[in-house]
């Protein structure tokens, strides 16, 4: 029946690709969203200028699928507003936050009536005075476009669903990886569950399964490289092919931000109701039942006992994740606490050393020192500590220019200063470093280091792959990984794993009414 199924579908979709023939005949769908991760445990916040909000068509070019010709694209009449992406960060302004979404809200109004929108968000903003951000903004488009257009939702599978976004949105959907490697392949799918439901005239899903787990868990304890993620998130897809259900998904939810949203949850979608209820219900329980199990990806120790294995390791390079105030969960990523323990450290002192990468401190004074030096220069100004001096003060660096890099996206400038043996990376605004021409573009091989120590959590898949050895070090910022010592007020109590003795937790369906019932 599943093979069938698929193969009904795929055939359904091409044939009526190929029979809209013009604009006229064809569904017209708007895009829009706004993507943030948000720490409220951190004193940073957002501008509107980090979210580098893409416009009309140029919107085109973030999604492959939508490419020019592509049967998605030839699918619809599409009508892209505006979308914005930030790197995660600190909550975001108000004036930011009202100032996209009514440049959305004006540019959906120019051509008004919708059949669909693709609505794309993380999940996990943090908005000054708004509890639910995405709520809040889904909300507001309801008002604008009305009940009767159909919107399909994408999501980071750290977001977070709150009954209001799940209300508003018909068809819903996340990640089922982590780290994101099927970012693109979601996204494609809440369109080619969009396109579907349009075209073949069956619209709103007749059922919404919506479940709270009462988890609160942080990525790196949550990643479906390994058990019992990759077990729990293996399950999603299977339901999916269920005679009924159109589409399944979990949400870990995002441990850094203090609000009663916050926590993991469920949702199925589709037209039979036994089995969208027991296919959320069966999830739900499953998510709940090895909650225990959930531990760090990787080996934690504290940076001193990191440091010491790293030294003494033959595998290169040994990879030091700087989980605090990793700005790619929404740490402020100018916390200097690490760095300045590096510093201090004898083997580090010497040009001879050990070679040690550090990626990366914001430096806007030592950027424009180092420019006026240039490569090869002595310089010494202070990075670090503008936003978040929580932990250590800014430092005082003293080295020497070993490159520059201009016309960054995020860092606008870099540099490499060498301090003994550690080649530190300085960013005129902060910048998290993924990719291994991050490093190369800079002149650094991070392959021939000794040591490199990146602001991140879980390796993505580059950093992953070119390590020798690797741990996660526990040190302090706005996404510290100790969830108990960051003093939660607003989360909805009882949750796991700040409340580990539960009991008489509903993990029943709720059913979550259309967007035009009351």
């Amino acid at each position: 029946m599943t093979f069938f199924k698929t193969l009904f579908s795929a055939f359904t979709l091409v044939f009526l690709i190929s029979s809209c023939k013009s604009d006229a005949i064809k569904p017209k769908i708007a895009i829009a969203g706004l993507a943030i991760e948000s720490s409220t445990f951190s004193p940073a916040t957002t501008e509107a200028s980090a979210f580098l909000a893409r416009k009309g068509n140029d919107i085109f070019n973030y999604y492959p699928f939508l490419k020019e010709n592509s049967p998605q694209r030839n699918a619809a009449q599409w009508i892209p507003t505006l979308r914005g992406h930030a790197l995660p960060g600190g909550i975001v302004t108000r004036k930011a936050y009202d100032s996209l979404v009514g440049v959305t809200l004006e540019l959906l109004k120019e051509n008004m009536p919708y059949d669909g929108l693709f609505f794309d968000i993380h999940g996990a903003m943090s908005v000054q005075g708004i509890d639910d951000p995405e709520g809040d903004f889904i909300e507001k488009i309801r008002a604008l476009i009305g009940t009767e257009t159909l919107i399909s939702t994408s999501m980071d599978l750290h977001g977070n669903v709150s009954e209001r976004l799940a209300k508003h949105t018909d068809l819903i959907t996340c990640y089922r990886m982590a780290p994101h490697e099927d970012a693109l392949e979601s996204k494609q799918r809440a369109v080619d569950n969009l396109l579907e439901r349009l075209q073949s005239g069956k619209g709103k899903p007749k059922y919404k399964a919506w479940i709270p787990v009462p988890i609160l868990l942080p990525g790196e304890k949550t990643s479906t490289r390994i058990e019992p993620g990759k077990s729990l998130y293996a399950k999603v897809q299977p339901v999916t092919e269920r005679e009924g259900v159109i589409d399944a998904a979990i949400w870990i939810g995002y441990a850094w931000a203090d609000e009663p949203r916050n926590r993991a949850v469920v949702m199925v979608t589709g037209d039979d109701k036994t089995a969208v209820s027991e296919s959320a219900e069966m999830l739900a329980n499953h998510f709940w039942d090895v909650r225990e199990e959930f531990d760090f990806v990787a080996p934690t120790a504290t940076l001193e006992e990191s440091l010491e294995l790293a030294l003494k390791a033959t595998k290169k390079p040994f990879v030091i994740s700087d989980m605090g105030d990793n700005p790619t969960a929404g740490g402020a990523g100018d916390v200097t606490w690490t760095l300045r323990e590096l510093l201090s450290q004898p083997e580090f002192q010497s040009a001879n050393g050990p070679v040690l990468i550090y990626a990366s401190i914001p430096g806007p004074e030592m950027i424009k020192a180092a420019i006026e030096v240039g490569v090869g220069g002595k310089v010494k100004a202070n990075v670090g500590a503008l936003v978040d001096d929580r932990f250590a003060p800014p430092i005082l660096l003293d080295g020497v220019v070993e490159a520059i890099h201009e016309g960054d996206i995020h860092a606008e400038v870099e540099a490499v200063i060498r301090v003994g043996s550690i080649r530190v990376i300085v960013t005129k605004k902060r910048k998290p470093y993924h990719h291994e021409k991050d490093f190369t573009q800079l002149g650094l091989d991070p392959r021939l280091s000794d040591i490199l120590v990146v602001k991140i959590g879980y390796l993505v898949p580059e950093l992953y792959d070119l390590r020798g050895d690797w741990i996660m070090a526990l040190t302090p910022g706005g996404v510290d990984q100790d969830l108990e010592r960051l003093g939660y007020k607003r989360v909805k109590r009882p949750i796991f794993p700040l409340d580990k003795e539960m009991t008489n937790v509903d993990l029943n369906t709720r059913w979550i009414t259309s967007s035009e019932l009351p």
